[in-house]
């Protein structure tokens, strides 16, 4: 047997989030709208889930076309089973990050980031899998004392530190 190693850009659209990961049951692309809509419901999103088995589709969900069409159109040029991917608007992943986490369904998360990102997928006769993620750029220094004010502040500016 062989695999090849892919690497696969994803085009984010423009001021938007992504949340890529892995799960196991075609209703996880329902529990994961309910988990988008009831936690940010003022939020713009998009969910995309490949199917592993059975018909093998590519499941959509979301309350914006534009999203909804963008997460289709990066799961298909990821294509691996039982993966998803939530592009949003108008909010932060962390806002729904472990609620995401806990849906019983979900396996793991490679990343939730505004970030570049590439995913490394490998691909063998069975099919695709996600062997991880290239998440931004690597670091260019170490942080400063004016660094770490800015740190402090913008997490205070966001509402996430009092």
């Amino acid at each position: 047997m062989e695999v090849t190693i892919s690497l696969i850009g994803i085009e984010m659209p423009e001021n938007s989030n992504i949340i890529l990961g892995q799960t196991h049951f075609i209703k996880s692309v329902e529990d994961l709208y309910e988990v988008m809509a009831q936690q940010v419901p003022h939020a713009k999103f998009g969910i995309a889930f490949c199917e592993a088995s059975g018909p093998r589709l590519i499941r959509a969900e979301g309350n914006d076309e534009e999203l909804i069409e963008k997460a289709i159109i990066e799961m298909n040029k990821i294509s691996a089973g039982h993966s998803f991917l939530i592009f949003m608007k108008d909010a932060f992943p962390v806002a729904v990050l472990n609620s995401i986490k806990n849906v019983p369904e979900v396996c793991r998360i490679y990343c939730a980031t505004a970030n570049p990102l590439q995913v490394v997928v490998a691909e063998s006769e069975q099919g695709r899998g996600i062997m991880g993620v290239i998440d931004g750029s690597a670091p260019v220094g170490i942080e400063s004392e004016d660094d770490i004010d800015q740190r402090y502040d913008i997490l205070r500016e966001f509402g996430y530190k009092l």
